[in-house]
């Protein structure tokens, strides 16, 4: 993800984020919901013909190619039509998804030994689909380029291309002052950290509705009175209130992540604990959710300890033990410490 908006520090992660901010506005997330609904009428058909069938399906890998073709068309206006067949690009994002999973936890780097990274299958498999994923990210902003350099541009706050609403054309149009590398390593990082968090949060929610069919079918009542037969609009969206807070409890229970990393840019006091200078703090989400102080019921799935009447969980006072939106918090937001509830929050950097 090179100085992409997750790994990017300081004053990278300002200036990315002041220059993508702007693209999600709402002519944007209107045709966006479009695209989703889309996408899910694909899956919802697959899944059709293969309960007709009698065929098991892997719902973890559906949904995981779900909001692969998702992200892929809303970011850079790629087609990885992953759920009709396999190619070799969705292949290397998983290859490279796998990796950043490995590294993640390995306690020896060995990906950075001059030798074995030459010679291990592994890395090679690893560097190959890296430069087939550059590669193609390369090309969708050439391409992009010429498109905005030819259209008629008159740019404005919900400027969209209605052939190419991508996020990645917004930022051209825009003049985004930014070399092709960190656009490409921007591109790579809401690909990598967009895709498998949202499939897992449609998995465990759609795991938690098998085992609680009482809720399932309060669900399913909500979404035929608002949606009908047709697909969803923003509107709709915002008319479904027992599916969001179905979706809230279960990213209490199985938040995405689960763990979030701090480090101390300088000594400091976290309550009575001293934490030095550069010292990793590691903060469980996933303990926060489920903790008997804060929750009634902790381990048990109830979207209706959301009430319906009420504002979103998020905006409540119960913001500082719940904290299912890390997206918004690490991509779109000011750097979150408010879980450890200091007052230094500038001393802390965001992973």
């Amino acid at each position: 993800m090179g100085t992409g908006l997750i790994p990017a520090d300081g004053e990278i992660w300002r200036v990315r984020r002041r220059a993508i901010v702007p693209a999600l506005h709402q002519k944007y997330v209107t045709a966006m919901i479009g695209l989703f609904g889309n996408a899910s009428d694909r899956l919802c058909q697959k899944l059709d013909k293969a309960a007709s069938d009698g065929e098991d399906v892997e719902m973890e890998s559906l949904f995981s190619r779900l909001t692969l073709d998702v992200i892929g068309k809303a970011v850079f206006n790629y087609d990885f039509d992953s759920l009709s067949y396999d190619n070799g690009i969705v292949e290397a994002v998983y290859v490279t998804l796998r990796e950043a999973e490995m590294r993640s936890t390995s306690p020896i780097p060995t990906w950075e030994i001059p030798i074995w990274k030459d010679i291990s299958p592994r890395q090679r498999k690893v560097n190959e689909a890296l430069a087939l994923i550059n590669n193609i990210l390369d090309e969708l902003i050439a391409t992009c380029k010429r498109m905005v350099d030819e259209e008629d541009l008159q740019f404005h706050e919900e400027y969209m291309n209605e052939k190419d609403p991508s996020i990645l054309h917004f930022l051209l149009a825009s003049g985004d002052d930014v070399s092709s590398k960190q656009l490409r390593d921007d591109l790579m990082t809401m690909l990598i950290a967009g895709h498998e968090t949202s499939a897992a949060v449609l998995t465990w929610t759609f795991y938690l509705l098998s085992k609680y069919p009482n809720v399932m079918s309060k669900l399913q009542a909500e979404a035929d009175a608002v949606l009908g037969d047709g697909l969803p609009t923003l509107d709709d969206v915002k008319k479904l209130k027992y599916t969001t807070r179905v979706i809230n409890e279960s990213l209490r229970l199985y938040p995405q992540p689960p763990v979030l990393i701090r480090r101390s840019l300088e000594d400091d006091m976290l309550g009575e604990y001293p934490i030095g200078k550069g010292e990793d703090i590691f903060i469980s989400i996933w303990n926060l959710h489920r903790c008997p102080k804060h929750w009634d019921d902790a381990d048990v799935f109830n979207p209706e300890r959301w009430p319906l009447d009420g504002p979103n969980p998020n905006e409540t006072n119960q913001k500082f033990r719940f904290h299912p939106y890390y997206c918004n918090k690490m991509l779109f937001g000011k750097p979150c410490v408010t879980l450890v509830s200091t007052p230094s929050i500038p001393k802390y950097k965001s992973f």
